[in-house]
């Protein structure tokens, strides 16, 4: 199939950047980063620079692979990834659209790449338990009920590719930020830092110029692990818990 695209192109953080026609010839088994390769190798045949995206694994588990397809932050299928998705769903003759994740708090490296290193600052600031090292804990030391662990397991699903970012109108990351506070506190090692936990990572999110949450729901929608919403009241509730306890521990 003969696809017309539209691509984002853009040097560097401080440059303008524009919206470049191309085509290009697919196969509907082709994934979209394959077709991606297509171009770029006919791109670099022709002397001309490669467009530049960001990619790991290939197999919608890492989150790399971060671009808004037709306006939609990782295509139109529902809970999958810009890797895993085929050109199948498109038709001979279709123009796509292709850009970066537009949000303040992940800026253009170049291209289609954005540096999503404000994840990380908030993972640094909580996302985490401290543990004594030695032997590996007997498994049934700390019981779990299952509806705990269900929802720690949901919620550990987020892979933090920040398309709930792309996808808020406010640039928030309440999704992301309640995805990894839900899988620490369903779970008894979560407890002893749960508090701290939250006020720190908010704190973070706010320095990282993240907007607020007004629950558009924009973000579950995009979510290509179909992270529940409800995370974020979770969010909510812990954050009051913290601020009106004055950040006690979880008793």
């Amino acid at each position: 199939m003969k696809l017309n695209l539209k691509v984002w192109r853009q040097a560097e953080y401080n440059d303008k950047g524009r919206l470049v026609d191309y085509e290009v010839e697919a196969d509907e088994d082709m994934s979209f980063l394959e077709m991606i390769d297509v171009l770029n190798e006919k791109l670099i045949l022709s002397g001309d620079e490669p467009v530049a995206f960001d990619h790991d694994c290939r197999e919608g588990i890492c989150g790399a692979c971060s671009m808004v397809i037709n306006g939609q932050p990782h295509g139109p299928q529902r809970a999958t990834t810009t890797c895993q998705l085929h050109m199948r769903h498109y038709n001979d003759g279709d123009t796509i659209t292709v850009e970066p994740f537009r949000s303040g708090s992940f800026p253009v490296i170049k291209d289609l790449i954005v540096d999503r290193s404000a994840f990380d600052k908030i993972i640094q600031a909580g996302g985490y338990i401290s543990v004594n090292t030695g032997s590996a804990p007997e498994a049934n030391a700390n019981a779990v009920p299952k509806k705990h662990a269900d929802r720690s397991f949901a919620a550990a699903n987020c892979i933090g590719c920040g398309a709930c970012v792309a996808a808020c109108p406010n640039g928030s990351a309440s999704l992301f930020l309640g995805a990894k506070l839900t899988h620490l506190g369903e779970m008894p090692q979560g407890q002893p830092e749960r508090w701290d936990r939250v006020v720190n990572m908010i704190d973070t999110h706010e320095d990282a110029g993240f907007g607020g949450c007004t629950n558009t729901g924009a973000c579950a929608t995009a979510c290509p692990k179909e992270i529940p919403l409800d995370v974020i009241s979770q969010l909510n509730k812990d954050y009051l818990k913290a601020s009106v306890g004055g950040r006690k521990k979880n008793g």
